[in-house]
């Protein structure tokens, strides 16, 4: 029935995209799409009529669905389908003058072919690669092989098409030889063709000021000042979002403008009072060894008075053969990060406790609980005023069960936390 499914919906988009001919963005990488996605809207949405995929849409269901113009799935309701196969019949019958000029489409890779597919359902104008690194890798033989499954966005641009890559990942890099599109760079490197400097992040959890960088673009330079953003490495999804309005012929001070106000999406890096006047910073969308690695670093960077630093860290699911290492490499990157307390959940979590032993946090300061909800009941007797806690983990983990429970207040949980709608609240 799902292979049923996806000719049905491939028919219906491809059909659907040759009568209304939208450009198409396409995203891909293993750290960063949605927020790179996010920002790309906020630049174009601003001067362009345009839809992005929403929720965790990036498959070969997801974005056909996005296509068509719907945000939920049929689910197992048949008539469900049905209703959406008729929106798409009505858009092929009639004419939607309202239809997007632009599709902001984010594309995921969990086995060998899925980018490919994804590729060959639309015609992608404009391929964005955010990285490359361990995240999803649990099909792949290694990461080489990952990085060629990414790769296909970049082949499959026209000459035409453009493609923008992160100039600081060298397997993102490299892709730019393997596409007859024009390619335009970014990173944190002068030799990019958009490059950030003089980065720099607030680190007073007291007086949290966001992130401010200067970018220079074609020999101009200006301040890119964020306030709603806490996370270095969010550079990387700004720049990608300034090269594409580069593409669509922004100037670089009207894409400044409409980022000012930009926050990544819920669950990425968003800092949230706890209670007992302690800070939260709710990183629990997912995660990755790349993505838990940077979050540690910035939680290393920020300084607390006289609080104590919390990594609550859950399982990292899909990394294949090296679960284990990447694990202890991750808990051996919170010993380093000086964190005061490590708190894990799942099993499989376990070996984040052992790299960070093995790397000198002492035994007594380290935690392991089944459940995400046990976490955060253990916590709130734990934490004291001015502590700061890190809270990550991949989707399964439900680590925002622990903001949840520490939050000061949870009635906003709904507006501030992921996964706080149907199917995920039953």
């Amino acid at each position: 029935m799902k292979e049923l499914l996806k000719k049905i919906l491939k028919f219906f988009a491809q059909a659907i995209v040759k009568k209304y001919s939208p450009e198409i963005i396409g995203i891909t990488g293993s750290v960063g799409k949605t927020t790179t996605k996010e920002a790309i809207y906020q630049v174009l949405s601003s001067n362009y009529d345009v839809r992005r995929n929403l929720k965790n849409y990036n498959n070969e269901i997801g974005v056909p669905l996005t296509v068509i113009g719907v945000t939920t799935t049929g689910g197992r309701s048949i008539f469900k389908w049905l209703g959406i196969f008729l929106k798409a019949i009505f858009l092929l019958i009639t004419t939607d003058k309202n239809y997007p000029k632009i599709l902001i489409l984010e594309m995921g890779a969990d086995h060998p072919g899925d980018i490919k597919y994804l590729t060959n359902l639309l015609p992608v104008k404009v391929g964005v690669v955010t990285a490359v690194a361990p995240a999803h890798t649990e099909f792949f033989e290694n990461i080489s092989q990952l990085a060629d499954e990414k790769s296909n966005l970049v082949k499959s641009l026209p000459a035409f098409g453009t493609a923008v890559l992160n100039a600081d990942d060298p397997r993102v890099f490299h892709m730019g030889s393997q596409t007859k599109a024009k390619v335009v760079t970014f990173g944190q490197a002068q030799g990019s063709d958009i490059y950030a400097s003089d980065v720099w992040i607030s680190s007073d959890i007291n007086h949290m000021k966001g992130l401010s960088f200067k970018v220079t673009d074609q020999g101009l330079t200006e301040t890119v000042e964020l306030p709603n953003i806490f996370g270095r490495h969010f550079v990387t999804s700004i720049l990608a979002a300034i090269a594409v309005g580069r593409v669509f012929d922004l100037d670089l001070i009207t894409v400044i403008k409409s980022l000012k106000d930009f926050e990544p999406p819920k669950g990425r890096m968003k800092l949230i009072p706890g209670i007992k006047n302690t800070f939260i910073i709710d990183d629990t969308y997912n995660s990755s060894p790349k993505a838990a690695s940077e979050a540690l670093g910035q939680l290393a960077s920020i300084k607390t008075d006289e609080g104590r630093k919390f990594a609550v860290l859950g399982d990292m699911l899909e990394l294949g053969v090296e679960t284990e290492q990447l694990h202890a490499e991750t808990g051996k990157k919170a010993a380093l990060a000086g964190v005061d307390y490590l708190v894990t959940v799942g099993e499989i979590s376990r070996d984040i406790v052992r790299g960070a032993v093995a790397s000198g946090l002492p035994e007594d300061r380290c935690f392991n609980f089944k459940s995400s909800q046990e976490a955060g009941l253990f916590l709130q007797n734990r934490i004291k005023p001015g502590d700061l806690l890190l809270v990550k983990g991949s989707q399964n983990t439900r680590m925002e069960h622990v903001v949840k429970e520490l939050m000061a207040n949870p009635e906003k949980a709904s507006e501030l936390l992921v996964r706080q709608e149907k199917p995920w609240i039953k």
